[in-house]
């Protein structure tokens, strides 16, 4: 049977898990469910985990790989693109390429890879297929695509409908041009004569089973491989290790079936080798040259996870200690290889990932295991560059209507932002900065309110560049309660004019846990708990009706982007906190004296 290797590409929320859940419920496998099966993907909309399925169509198999689209998981895109032939480039038809876009045709171009197009969501009021075809055509010639790759085909689709064309005038009722466009443009990955070479297969993802331990998603590339065969590992610093294939599966739809071997160029999982790696290749014979190394963009953010020890601490949490909350992140290192993480310090654990959302993620998945900890606030990794310092820098799209373009740009340019590209369009401005991605941090909320929900903004890591100096982003200063019990609604009520409250009333509350924000940019301390003072007199106005603004409560990803260098985000399976690191109003200010 021959096989066909794709994967599929796109900036974030432009219809990639559609299209492959469409692709799969036309080739019978609609049972199988979306790919978007963590809880975390379907609660946000978002892709964050590649994974792999399998579809049959005219005796051929396709084994898709569906990849995410934020920038934060950019280190999933990169690994899997060297496991395919081609990519499905998906396109919305109405906002046009956007940094992911580029990010991830960037990639594939270098890797010498030839694209499907498939411009998506032809349907949209406002898709324009003809000029997001143009500007697609631009940024191959903008990213040196050779002439092979710049005559790509092109689909259009409405992946939520099931539905391909060739030509926008063409009659189709389901993805049959798409899959034949598949059939025709992608080259078999399988010849009968690679299937008698020595075997060669590369790690391309990693798994985790409670019962077979490490497992490692492989492309077979020459030769066979066989359950129970006993195998090399070529690792990346050049050593030889033996092993043997405990469990081999390939995919059928979603699901993982066992399989007694696989031939070149199929895609794989295997059991059986606790140390593996991506990147790393699998052979028969200690002799054989490995394949070139899978290189991953590194980190650009650090912070420290903490144990908890507030004055709520183990009050809600399953897992509290260092030890689990280290066994936890050591896990999380077997199948997370955008994350790094720095054990050797005894207070605290620093972490290392590729954005906010990046580590977000991760803490919403340990607090919804029971996990409670504490996180300091993010920080930019700083490097010493032949004598330079540098910091990391990325490139910011927003997309806005033009009403709001002064604001913006004054906003970004304290941020350090320089803009490289403006254009309007029917009062709609597509601008391009590059900006540190320390004036990123924290700013994301922001940009939310200042273009009233009607902004769309999306950043991608260029490169190392030199330091940009201080940034001052925070116009706003913390309100800390300088006591502890239940808020009441009097206290809040007179607080709320001052800031921003993070808090409702009835909420328990400790001394340096901070309940909202100052709109005059310094630090108060308050009592969110103080009430109305008992007299019997009744004066007129003294028992007006208290109306509160109802509260901007915190979540992990508000809480990373509002914190301060002073302070730690608590974070429980049942609240995410803001507090100060020193808790009493009196060693804060020893510590201001000490400097």
């Amino acid at each position: 049977m021959e096989i066909r290797n794709i994967a599929i590409i796109a900036h974030v929320d432009h219809g990639k898990t559609t299209l492959t859940d469409a692709i799969m419920t036309q080739c019978g496998h609609g049972d199988d469910g979306s790919m978007d099966s963590n809880a975390l993907e379907q609660e946000r909309g978002i892709t964050i985990y590649a994974k792999n399925t399998s579809v049959q169509y005219k005796g051929t198999k396709i084994n898709i790989v569906d990849t995410p689209g934020h920038a934060d998981f950019g280190s999933e895109v990169e690994r899997v693109l060297r496991s395919i032939d081609t990519v499905l480039l998906v396109v919305d038809a109405q906002e046009g390429p956007m940094p992911q876009t580029r990010f991830v045709l960037k990639k594939s171009l270098e890797l010498g890879l030839h694209p499907i197009v498939i411009i998506n969501k032809i349907d949209k009021p406002a898709a324009n297929p003809a000029a997001a075809h143009e500007m697609v055509l631009e940024l191959f010639l903008e990213l040196g695509a050779n002439d092979t790759q710049i005559d790509f085909p092109t689909v259009y689709a409405i992946g939520r409908q099931g539905i391909a064309k060739m030509n926008l005038t063409d009659e189709s009722k389901d993805l049959t041009p798409l899959l034949d466009c598949i059939l025709k443009h992608v080259k078999p990955a399988n010849t009968p004569e690679q299937a008698n070479l020595p075997l060669k297969a590369q790690v391309f993802n990693l798994g985790y089973d409670n019962f077979l331990g490490r497992l490692a998603a492989c492309r077979v590339y020459d030769g066979v491989i066989k359950d129970g065969q006993s195998l090399f590992l070529k690792t990346i610093d050049g050593k030889t290790v033996p092993g043997k294939i405990t469990k081999l599966f390939t995919y059928e739809g979603k699901k993982r079936v066992e399989t007694k071997e696989a031939a070149a160029g199929d895609i794989v999982m295997v059991a059986g080798f606790p140390e593996i790696f991506i990147g790393e290749t699998i052979v028969d014979k200690t002799d054989t040259v490995p394949l070139p190394a899978i290189k991953i963009d590194e980190p650009t953010i650090s912070l420290g996870f903490l144990v908890n020890n507030s004055p709520f601490a183990g009050r809600e949490g399953k897992f509290v200690t260092g030890r689990q909350i280290r066994e936890r992140l050591e896990k999380e290192l077997e199948i997370n290889v955008g994350l790094k993480v720095d054990f050797t310090n005894p207070e605290f654990f620093k972490v290392y990932g590729r954005g906010e959302l990046h580590i977000a993620v991760l803490l919403e998945n340990m607090r919804r295991e029971g996990y409670e900890l504490q996180v300091s606030q993010p920080q930019v990794i700083i490097k010493d560059i032949d004598g330079v310092k540098s910091e990391p820098f990325e490139e910011l799209t927003i997309d806005i209507p033009e009403e709001f373009s002064g604001a913006i740009i004054e906003k970004l340019g304290k941020r350090k932002a320089i803009m490289t590209d403006m254009k309007t369009k029917e009062n709609q401005v597509r601008m391009l900065f590059e900006i540190p991605t320390r004036g990123l941090l924290g700013y994301r909320g922001a940009f939310v309110i200042d273009t009233k929900g009607e902004g769309i903004l999306a950043s991608r890591f260029i490169d190392f560049k030199p330091y940009a100096g201080t940034i001052e982003k925070h116009q706003t200063g913390s309100m800390s309660s300088m006591v502890a019990g239940k808020a009441l609604a009097f206290a809040l009520w007179n607080l709320q004019d001052r800031g921003r409250l993070y808090i409702e009333p009835g909420v328990d509350v400790y001394a340096g846990m901070v309940v909202g924000d100052t709109s005059k940019g310094e630090d108060m301390d308050v009592n969110p708990c103080k009430g109305k003072a008992l007299t019997n007199m009744r004066a007129s106005g003294s028992d007006e009706h208290i109306m509160l603004t109802p509260a901007w409560k915190l979540d992990i990803e508000k809480g990373l982007e509002t914190m301060r260098e002073d302070e730690y985000l608590e974070v429980t399976p049942i609240n995410v906190r803001l507090r100060k690191k020193l808790l009493t109003e009196t060693e804060r200010a020893k510590a201001n004296r000490k400097g």
